[in-house]
């Protein structure tokens, strides 16, 4: 022992529990997040500091049962933290060296050992009091939201890993590309420049002679300020009948589609999906380097949503688009399988969707005839928010341009009429159900130009409370799912003008996520429902969601936020600082967390041939599972209280 402290540079302190301050000091100074402190504060830090020993092999902590009464820095040595499900197999979450730490989640939580540690080999730890921890993340907030912001993907990754891996059954091959990846690992495109003055004949002859796709189009001072395809050169060269000779500049596209090098594959493929194009410029340090084509991501993964994008926009028949809709369920399994979370699977769904929309659309346009009038397809409720994944209920509407003369207002009033009467019936042939139609574009009231939707949202913001039958909710969650984009821009910044400190309005909004308590007893057990057709059951949503969408809804209609979806309403609530970093990081956690569970659960259900739900019995889950979800009903009961502040509601039972 006396040879190994030497070795260390622990020499003299044969009591394993003494170190030297300096030592310490010397060692955290240049680690993680250790050193951003200033200098003074790390010295009584390290002053804290005594040292352990832990032969390879050791389990330092139990999962479920160790109490973390030490936060570990580790000197010398390795560990590897890992769970066990509740088959008892082992789900590896991962291994940690010299400088890296553990503990910390179990102690900001007051909670036992979230995880197994053991040694990979002899290992010495620098510990540190759980009391002398707490007061160092406390006084310090930056690194209190390390931890914060790190920790919820370590808490959530296992959640995340047992539901894929005990839920569906995963591929062998690929698992895990699209979110691991980096855009400019993959990316095989040498760059590629011409002046903007080179014509069109000189950049395809780059194009042949090089064998790419591609050509970025720089200023005198080697700017990049556009870029032309091969698509480009087809479209506007030789379909038009242009001149070979005509300016590159003429015909280029800017400005260009940039993405960093470090996104993962999921963020490049969306944007390429969402913007309909086939290159991106991948950018690192500020400068593009290289670019990335869906080829390359294609070629890569072996498969990807990318060939139902392309099946979408090459269909040339409406009964096609009926076959296409049905392999949106194996696109979701996929990209599960991949390890994306239930908020990504959403946004990739909801692009592929707003594409079968636009390409219905389309072909209907093409049969009855163009639209006297621009329009925009607006989408509300979940499909507005951008969350339904599995085909629910339709929500939608029709906004047109105020017509410049009653003609062409009858004119417009009998082809949008027409228009959504087919596009219904055929959406409907796709799976999404038009329910009573009450609430989708056939309803008259909810197909109308400009000024008669300014008028619905100024008599809804002057809602006092007293009026019964309110059914405006799922308007306050819109966008344009195809067309005129602007038109549902123009109608949102009036919305948002009308709701913003509108009190009573925003109160009405608010009762939900107030007044609703989440399905937990005193003693912490789920409460279920007691009898019908449920019994035994609890319903996520409701009892869940509804608290998130509600919450994230109303604040950021009082704050003036654009964003429709949840989560990037969460987001913009943190960042513009209208709810603290560290609650936001935890609210956005938790939603996520219930969102996945809620995925999974209705993607079995889909592939047993069940129209899916959000109705999960608690006895089927595992104990991680249970455990996870108790946690994210307790974030929902601590910001009840901040909601019930912010909006003026008693606390339930208190009149």
């Amino acid at each position: 022992m006396a040879f190994i402290l030497n070795c260390l540079g622990l020499d003299g302190f044969m009591n394993t529990n003494a170190v030297s301050h300096a030592v310490v000091l010397d060692f955290l100074s240049n680690k993680s997040p250790f050193s951003e402190l200033d200098r003074q504060t790390l010295m009584r830090f390290a002053q804290k500091a005594v040292i352990d020993f832990f032969p390879r092999g050791t389990l330092i902590l139990k999962q479920g049962e160790s109490e973390v009464n030490h936060f570990h820095v580790i000197q010398k040595g390795g560990v590897r933290t890992y769970r066990l499900d509740s088959l008892g197999n082992v789900i590896l979450k991962d291994f940690r060296g010299e400088g890296e730490n553990f503990g910390a989640l179990s102690i900001i939580q007051n909670t036992a050992a979230n995880y197994n540690v053991e040694t990979l080999d002899d290992t010495f730890c620098f510990l540190f009091d759980k009391k002398e921890f707490l007061l160092l993340i406390e006084t310090n907030p930056k690194l209190k939201r390390y931890y914060l912001s790190t920790m919820s993907d370590k808490m959530a990754q296992p959640v995340y890993s047992e539901l894929r891996q005990q839920k569906i059954s995963p591929r062998a091959e690929g698992a895990l590309f699209l979110f691991t990846a980096k855009a400019g690992e993959i990316s095989k495109g040498r760059l590629f420049t011409a002046p903007a003055s080179a014509t069109v004949q000189q950049i395809s002859r780059i194009m042949s002679e090089k064998r790419i796709g591609s050509v970025l189009l720089t200023d005198d001072r080697e700017e990049v300020i556009g870029i032309v395809t091969d698509k480009d050169i087809r479209g506007k060269v030789v379909a038009q009948g242009l001149d070979y000779q005509t300016k590159a500049s003429e015909i280029m596209t800017a400005p260009v589609q940039t993405i960093s090098g470090q996104s993962v594959c999921f963020d490049a493929l969306l944007a390429m999906i969402k913007r309909r194009i086939h290159h991106l410029a991948i950018e690192e340090n500020g400068k593009i380097s290289k670019m990335l084509t869906t080829h390359d991501i294609m070629v890569a993964q072996g498969s990807s949503p990318y060939f139902l994008f392309r099946e979408i926009q090459a269909q040339r028949r409406i009964n096609g688009l009926y076959e296409l809709s049905l392999k949106i369920p194996t696109v979701v399994r996929s990209l599960i399988e991949e390890g994306a979370k239930a908020c990504n699977v959403s946004r990739m769904i909801s692009v592929l969707n707003d594409h079968l929309l636009g390409r219905l659309l389309k072909l209907l346009e093409e049969e009855i005839g163009k639209p006297p009038l621009p329009f925009s397809w607006l989408l509300f409720g979940s499909e507005g928010r951008q969350e339904q994944v599995f085909k629910g209920s339709q929500a939608n509407g029709i906004v047109y341009a105020n017509s410049p003369n009653e003609s062409t207002g009858r004119e417009a009033d009998q082809y949008f009429s027409l228009l959504s009467k087919q596009a219904i019936k055929h959406l409907a042939a796709c799976g999404y159900d038009p329910g009573s139609g009450h609430h989708t574009a056939i309803n008259d009231k909810w197909r109308q130009p400009q000024a008669v939707w300014d008028r619905y949202f100024r008599d809804w913001c002057r809602f006092s409370g007293r009026e019964t039958g309110f059914d405006a909710v799922i308007f306050f969650d819109f966008r344009s799912g195809a067309g005129t984009a602007a038109l549902a821009e123009t109608l949102k910044n009036q919305e948002l003008m009308l709701a913003k400190g509108n009190e009573p309005l925003l109160h009405y909004l608010a009762q939900n996520c107030c007044l609703e308590e989440p399905p937990l007893s005193f003693y912490g057990n789920f409460v279920v429902e007691k009898d019908g057709q449920y019994r035994d059951f609890l319903d996520l949503e409701s009892k869940g969601l509804a608290f998130f969408v509600d919450f994230a809804r109303t604040m950021s209609l009082k704050y003036g936020i654009g964003e429709t979806n949840t989560l990037e309403r969460l987001h913009a609530l943190q960042n513009n600082h209208h709810i603290p970093k560290e609650l936001g990081f935890e609210l956005t956690e938790a939603y996520e967390l219930m969102m996945h569970i809620k995925l999974v659960h209705q993607l079995r259900m889909v592939e047993n041939g069940e129209a899916p739900d959000s109705h999960i019995r608690p006895e089927d889950l595992s104990a991680l599972e249970k455990q996870t979800l108790k946690e994210v009903f307790e974030v929902i009961r601590r910001f009840q209280g901040t909601a019930r502040i912010e909006f003026g509601y008693p606390k339930k039972g208190n009149g």
